[in-house]
C-alpha cells in the first residue's frame, strides 16, 4: 500500500453560543469574529483504495501551509509504518526550529489520518490496535459560566462542569455554579489569559477557591512560566491541570518531570498525535498523573481520536466537551457522536470510526484565523488598558476585581 494524495479541507465556524461577538448563524465576520474558529482537517490517499482523515489544530490556516509541505516527502510512503513516517516529517521540519503547536498540529491531522488507515486495513477500531479498552465510554464534562447552564448540563446527564474565564476569574460566578450542582458533581475552573495572571495574584486566587472543592484549576499562570507555575503549585492546595499549548513528548515533559500538575491536558489536534498522547499518558502515568485532553476549539474528527486515545490508558480522568457548538457541528461529519449519562461511547468502527462530508466543509470557507484583542469588559484588563496589549497584567484593586470573599470579622 502506498500513499497517493493528501488533501487538506479548511473552514470557518462561528463562535459558541453566548460568547462575546458570536454569530448564531454561521461564519463570523468582521464585525463579530471574536470566538469563531478555523477547523482542518487531512484526507490521505492510496493506491488501494483506503483512505483516512484527520485533523490539525494549533493555527489551523498556517498548519494546512505545513501538511501540504510535509505532502511533498510523503507520496509513495506505507501509510502503515505510522511511527516512522511521524519520525521523518520531525526531523525533515526540525531545521526551521522547533515546531510547537502549528507544526505539532500538522504531524496531528497527517498521523491521525494514518492510524485511520490502518485501522480501515485491518478491519479493526484504532483501539483495538492500541491495546485494547480498559473503558468502552468516557466520561465528559462540559462548559458552563451560570448556573442555569450549569443545570440544564447536568439535566443532560453531565456529572462534571468547568467555569472559564480569559483574565481575571470571578469567583462569585464559581461559588454561584459550584451552589448550583450540589457537592456530588465535580467542578472545575479554567483561569487562563490573557491577561495572564502572575504567579502571586494565581495563588491569591487559588486561596480563595480552595473552599469550592474544585476538582482542578487550570492554567493559573502562562503556560511557559513553569516556574511560577511550581509557586502556585507549593501555595495552593488545589490539584492543578495544564498544558493544552504544547505538542509532542518534549514539550509536555517538564510538566510531568517536576510534578507540576495533577492533570495534563494534550490537545487532541495539536500533541502531535495518537501515538504521542499514547506516550504523554505513559509519562504521566510513571508520576500518577492523569490525563483530561483539551478539545475547547477543535472540531469533530479528533473527538473520535480522543476517544480512542482516551479507553485504551489506564489514567484517564474525562474528555472536555462543548455540547452546544457551532450549529453546522455535526453537518460536517458522519455519524454523530451522542453523550447519554455524562459519556461518550467509543467507536467500534474500523479506523477512526468517522467521516468528513467534503460538500458541507465547503460552505464555509475560511477567511481569517486571528481573534486580536478581548471584548474589554474591563476584568480580563485594568479598565482602560486594553489597547497597550500586554501579554501579563498584575492586578490592581485585588478584592473588587476578583470579588474575593471579605475578610472575617
Amino acid at each position: 500500500m502506498k500513499i497517493t494524495d493528501i488533501k487538506t479541507y479548511l473552514m470557518q465556524v462561528g463562535a459558541r453560543p453566548g460568547l462575546p461577538g458570536s454569530s448564531p448563524t454561521g461564519v463570523a465576520g468582521e464585525a463579530d469574529f471574536r470566538g469563531s474558529r478555523n477547523w482542518l482537517f487531512v484526507k490521505i490517499e492510496t493506491d488501494e483504495g483506503v483512505t483516512g482523515v484527520g485533523e490539525c489544530s494549533g493555527w489551523p490556516r498556517v498548519a494546512q501551509t505545513a501538511v501540504q509541505d510535509y505532502r511533498t516527502i510523503l507520496i509513495g510512503e506505507d501509510p502503515r509504518d505510522i511511527d516512522r513516517l511521524w519520525h521523518r516529517m520531525f526531523v525533515a521540519s526540525m531545521g526551521h526550529g522547533m515546531l510547537g503547536t502549528i507544526g505539532g498540529g500538522a504531524l496531528t491531522g497527517i498521523e491521525m489520518a494514518l492510524w485511520d488507515i490502518k485501522g480501515k486495513a485491518l478491519g479493526q477500531p484504532i483501539w483495538n490496535l492500541l491495546g485494547g479498552q480498559f473503558r468502552n465510554r468516557i466520561p465528559v464534562y462540559g462548559h458552563a459560566k451560570t448556573p442555569e447552564r450549569a443545570r440544564e448540563l447536568l439535566e443532560r446527564g453531565y456529572r462534571a462542569v468547568k467555569v472559564g474565564f480569559t483574565g481575571a476569574v470571578d469567583i462569585g460566578k464559581v461559588a454561584a455554579v459550584r451552589e448550583a450542582v450540589g457537592a456530588e458533581v465535580d467542578v472545575m475552573v479554567d483561569a487562563h489569559g490573557p491577561s495572564w495572571m502572575t504567579a502571586q495574584d494565581a495563588i491569591i486566587l487559588g486561596r480563595e477557591l480552595e473552599a469550592l472543592d474544585l476538582l482542578f484549576l487550570e492554567d493559573p499562570v502562562a503556560p511557559e512560566n513553569l516556574d511560577a507555575l511550581q509557586r502556585v503549585r507549593d501555595a495552593v492546595d488545589i490539584p492543578l491541570a495544564a498544558g493544552e499549548r504544547v505538542s509532542n513528548i518534549w514539550g509536555i515533559r517538564p510538566y510531568i518531570d517536576r510534578d507540576l500538575v495533577d492533570v495534563i491536558q494534550p490537545d487532541t489536534g495539536r500533541a502531535g498525535g495518537i501515538t504521542q498522547m499514547r506516550k504523554m499518558a505513559a509519562m504521566a502515568e510513571s508520576h500518577y498523573i492523569t490525563v483530561a485532553p483539551h478539545s475547547g476549539s477543535l472540531g469533530p474528527v479528533a473527538e473520535f481520536a480522543a476517544l480512542h486515545v482516551m479507553a485504551t490508558i489506564p489514567n484517564a480522568l474525562m474528555l472536555e466537551r462543548v455540547e452546544i457548538d457551532w450549529p453546522g457541528r455535526y453537518e460536517v461529519v458522519k455519524p454523530v457522536l451522542k453523550a447519554t449519562d455524562g459519556h461518550l461511547p467509543v467507536p467500534n468502527a474500523p479506523g477512526l470510526g468517522v467521516e468528513i462530508i467534503e460538500e458541507e466543509i465547503e460552505k464555509y470557507p475560511s477567511r481569517r484565523n486571528i481573534g486580536d484583542m478581548p471584548p474589554d469588559d474591563g476584568r480580563a484588563y485594568e479598565p482602560g488598558t486594553l489597547t497597550e496589549c500586554v501579554y501579563f497584567q498584575p492586578r490592581l484593586r485585588r478584592r473588587a476585581r476578583l470579588r474575593l470573599s471579605q475578610p472575617q470579622e
